[in-house]
């Protein structure tokens, strides 16, 4: 009796395949990511904040801190289109749950927009000013 085929051939790949196989789905996640007008803007923003995290920053724990907020805002811009996706795909119709899940992920966008302002702040307030 033979073994059905899996829902995820993903699950079935090991090794090169299996990672030459994810890093296409991440590529197509980053291209699917683009088409959401927040994640453009956050990304542009990143094309000049991470340069200049290495001009600003005065050591590596620095230059590696301005850098990770950046970077976490665009990750955590991602998980949140991805969850909103995955509630529209459920169906359109207004549930609190669905409410819940979507606020959620709109807060994390916010508290990750808001750590990166406050160490950028920091960072530029002890280069400029202390």
């Amino acid at each position: 009796m033979s073994q059905p085929d899996p829902v995820n051939p993903q699950k079935s790949r090991t090794g090169l395949s299996r990672f030459l196989h994810a890093g296409g789905y991440s590529l197509a996640g980053l291209k699917a990511g683009w088409h959401e007008k927040a994640f453009q803007q956050e990304s542009i923003c990143a094309l000049v904040m991470i340069p200049a995290a290495f001009w600003l920053g005065q050591s590596w724990e620095q230059t590696t801190l301005l850098a990770g907020t950046v970077t976490l805002v665009l990750i955590v811009e991602l998980l949140n289109t991805g969850i909103e996706a995955a509630i529209d795909r459920v169906g359109p119709e207004w549930h609190e749950l669905s409410k819940k899940a979507k606020d959620m992920g709109s807060a994390a966008v916010f508290l990750s927009l808001w750590l990166c302002g406050a160490v950028w702040a920091a960072a530029l307030y002890h280069r400029f000013i202390a």
